[in-house]
């Protein structure tokens, strides 16, 4: 097994190397390379074989086609619709009749009252717009031998190689945080030039491809025609009339639309993308079209904005943005537009470092490797699925952007499923499960800003429609921070959105604390309890306080019936967020000691979680789930308590472990992406490291995982992505309980391997090596002087680190059998 100093230089080696096609590259150097990276020998087809780049702000989609390339971009801001308010104005007087109608069972009536007085005008948000794709057409390109595409983790670059006859074109592309540009660096050498007529598109209503009905052939890839010759049409006929393309000097193109209209909330943004080219030969912007003659090396500048200023303003100037951006990017060298893009991503990037083994594999294509998963299981594609899961949520989160929503920052049309937004009773908080063990603290603030914006629109919801103190968010959210109730009964008449929310916030802030972030925390805490404090009831059956009219999201108990009153859900996170807001009002000070008192009174007056006549963790305050409509829901709400919680664990509460564990079974291994995702978190808590392979194999398969890499729910989703990420590191590190878990769910299947600057509470960074299924090597960074408690195997050691914020253990210190 390599040192962490010879796997740096072999980064170090393997980027300088990324620069040359596959063909030139010894088999050697080819191994250490394709640890980090996706590669590919034919150029993608539909969508979900291109490759993602983004800064959070902006995203781009890289195809790697010859003849005429598809570069698809998005926006963070681009959503449909402007400033609204969706709160139903019958709701509070109807509130009192669905919770009387629930306390009877009178389920029918409840969901017509529910539906007719409750739910938000409109019943939907606003979608995620994709901003539509540049085509860069290469007249006179007659073919592509040795041809290579592949996406870098370590350096954040996608590369386009092959041969047009003795002319070997390279195309680098990567989307810079420091300049704020997606940068695309053409280059041919050899006897030939570039030729460009580029071009804008606008994104349609549905994906040009589909997601659902594409056939692959053995390589997962299919195409029309020959592979490099695959072209699209601008499809002008199709712009919109707000869409306008133009020069704008004699080296740029700009573009300015406007975003859709939906469900009867106009659209009220603009956005604009502008490219600038720089190089050598003949560049001039013609019309709607850039066009470059007899060039060796250009560069291409595309900077994208809207004028979204925040949740209530849309009067920014997105063309000043773009233009900004791309000017002064121009005015830097490509050599260090690039040295800068990478320096900053590998600040981030280059925290934490996995390695499982099976390093054999890399030699083969990505989507190769995908497909074949169920029959030939992967090591070193599992560390690669964790680390291109810490690429995405760093190029989809990151201080300044949106939060990542249902597809992170990657959307092709204008009305993508789910309408690609916020879900938060579970999508959203799954998105950032790997914030904190994956050393990735700072793509957590796009949505503690989020929560903050939630915090005053859900003031007004829960003022209006429930008549009280502080604030709270339903089961979904937008751009414009709605907080109604949407969907219908069957999904949307859930009040924990916010709680959830909240409850995510301190887990992460578990694992890099700071006062700072903390006197955010508490305002949030404070008001999304107080909600609850002036809306729980007492049960009707005396079970004690409950929330009403709720749900478990997204399940029925009876047949087309999901509203009920006190879902072990709700509990579970009450609990949570109660304590967490005692906690961190403790941590702050001075405490408020009424307000302390009357926290802890309600939370003890919440009912426990409860075991049914299955065996199994109750679903509800009944014991409906025998009879629930489906026994092999999506969902697995009531597991919160398991994960992301830690209220149930196989070392305090060990039957209610086990009762979780009958419920896993009846739910069964294999559901969508994102439950898929979940499951095997679940089970890696609970402590079956073999139970949670088997279901990882099913994640990383070509059934929930498409080429790309990305989650397939199906269609995308990427929840899928970063849920299976954090699981997967937890079956090494776990932290809960005021303990660090070492090789806590470790499968036969990884004998050894090495997860180095994994993250557990109290901000502490773990380097951990294992051979043999046990444990090494042990190092631990964090606050100086910091007592850690450690358990491996069964056994227990406490420690505290030394003036340095360091300790280094040996095996040996844990006792025989660590």
């Amino acid at each position: 097994m390599s040192t962490r100093r010879s796997f740096i230089v072999g980064s170090t080696l393997a980027c300088s190397l990324s620069a040359l096609p596959a063909f030139a590259r010894s088999g050697a150097a080819r191994l250490a390379d394709d640890a980090l990276t996706l590669w590919y020998d034919q150029p993608a087809g539909p969508w979900i074989e291109a490759l993602p780049l983004g800064n959070g702000r902006l995203g781009t989609m890289v195809f790697g086609r010859a003849a005429q390339e598809r570069l698809q971009f998005n926006i963070d801001t681009l959503y449909g619709g402007g400033p609204y308010v969706a709160d139903n104005p019958k709701f509070r007087d109807a509130l009192p009749q669905v919770r009387q109608l629930i306390a009877q069972q009178r389920w029918k009536e409840a969901n017509e009252l529910t539906s007719e007085a409750l739910m938000g005008r409109p019943i939907k948000q606003m979608p995620f717009s994709g901003a539509g794709d540049l085509l860069l057409d290469f007249p006179g390109l007659k073919g592509a031998a040795r041809y290579h595409r592949s996406l870098d983790l370590d350096s954040a670059i996608a590369l386009t190689s092959f041969f047009d006859g003795s002319a070997r074109h390279q195309r680098e592309a990567f989307c810079s945080e420091p300049d704020q540009v997606t940068v695309i660096r053409l280059e041919v050498v050899g006897d030939g030039v570039i030729n460009l007529d580029l071009g804008y598109r606008h994104p349609d209503y549905q994906p040009y491809g589909g997601f659902g009905d594409t056939k692959y052939d053995a390589h997962g890839v299919v195409y029309v025609g020959a592979p490099w010759d695959h072209r699209e049409s601008l499809h002008a006929e199709k712009r919109p009339a707000a869409l306008t393309v133009r020069a704008d000097g004699s080296d740029a193109l700009l573009i300015e639309g406007r975003n859709v209209s939906a469900f009867g909330i106009a659209g009220q943004l603009r956005y604009a993308l502008r490219v600038q080219a720089a190089g050598d030969g003949q560049i001039e912007a013609i019309g709607d079209q850039l066009r470059v003659r007899g060039s060796r090396r250009l560069t291409l500048l595309v900077a994208g904005e809207t004028s979204y200023v925040n949740y209530q303003d849309t009067g920014g100037d997105p063309v000043a943005t773009v233009r900004q951006h791309t000017t002064m990017a121009a005015r830097k060298p490509f050599a260090r537009l690039r040295d800068d893009h990478v320096k900053a991503h590998r600040a981030l990037f280059r925290r934490l470092h996995i390695d499982l083994g099976g390093h054999e594999a890399n030699a083969r294509p990505t989507n190769a490797r995908i497909q074949d998963v169920p029959q030939q299981p992967d090591a070193a594609l599992t560390a690669m699925y964790v680390q291109y899961a810490r690429y995405l949520l760093m190029s989809s989160s990151r201080p300044g952007s949106q939060p990542a929503n249902l597809q992170g920052l990657w959307n092709e049309v204008l009305h993508p499923p789910w309408e690609g937004k916020y879900t938060i009773n579970i999508n959203t908080e799954m998105n950032y499960w790997p914030a904190g063990p994956a050393n990735l603290g700072e793509c957590l603030e796009p949505l503690l800003k989020m929560v903050e914006d939630l915090a005053v629109t859900g003031a007004r919801t829960a003022r209006d429609s429930y008549g009280a103190r502080g604030w709270m968010a339903h089961h979904n959210t937008d751009l414009w921070r709605a907080t109604a109730p949407i969907d219908g009964p069957l999904w949307g008449m859930w009040p924990m959105g916010g709680a959830w929310l909240c409850t995510t916030l301190w887990q992460q802030f578990q694992y890099q604390p700071d006062q700072a972030l903390l006197r955010r925390l508490v305002p949030l805490f404070v008001g999304a309890t107080e909600f609850f404090l002036d809306t729980l009831i007492q049960d009707s059956q005396g079970h004690g306080l409950v929330t009403s009219p709720s749900l478990s999201p997204e399940n029925e108990h009876h047949a087309g019936v999901a509203l009920c009153a006190g879902p072990a859900m709700d509990r579970q996170i009450l609990r949570d967020l109660f304590d967490a807001t005692l906690a961190a009002q403790q941590q702050l000070g001075p405490v408020d000691t009424a307000f302390s008192q009357t926290v802890r009174q309600a939370r003890e007056r919440l009912p426990a979680d409860r075991i049914g006549a299955q065996g199994q963790l109750q679903e509800w305050l009944e014991d409906w789930d025998a009879g629930a409509a489906d026994q092999r829901h999506r969902h697995v709400s009531h597991l919160y308590a398991v994960y992301p919680s830690e209220q149930v664990n196989v070392r305090d509460t060990p039957e209610l472990a086990q009762a979780a564990r009958v419920t896993l079974n009846a739910r069964g291994d294999e559901s969508t992406g994102w439950a898929t995702a979940w499951r095997l978190a679940l089970w890696t808590r609970l402590g079956d490291g073999e139970r949670a392979y088997k279901i990882l194999q099913g994640l990383l398969g070509p059934a929930r995982t498409y080429p790309n890499m990305f989650d397939a729910h199906p269609p995308f989703q990427i929840d899928g992505n970063f849920g299976g990420a954090a699981a997967i590191l937890d079956m090494i590190v776990q932290s809960w309980g005021g303990e660090i878990h070492l090789l806590a769910a470790l499968p036969k299947a990884w004998p050894q391997g090495r997860l180095h600057g994994v993250r557990a509470h109290g901000g502490v960074e773990v380097d951990v090596d294992w051979q043999d299924g046990r444990l090494r090597r042990l190092q631990l960074r964090g606050p100086a002087h910091a007592s850690v408690a450690l358990r491996c195997r069964g056994r227990r050691l406490a420690l505290r680190l030394d003036a340095q914020g360091r300790a280094r253990v040996a095996p040996a210190d844990f006792g025989t059998g660590a």
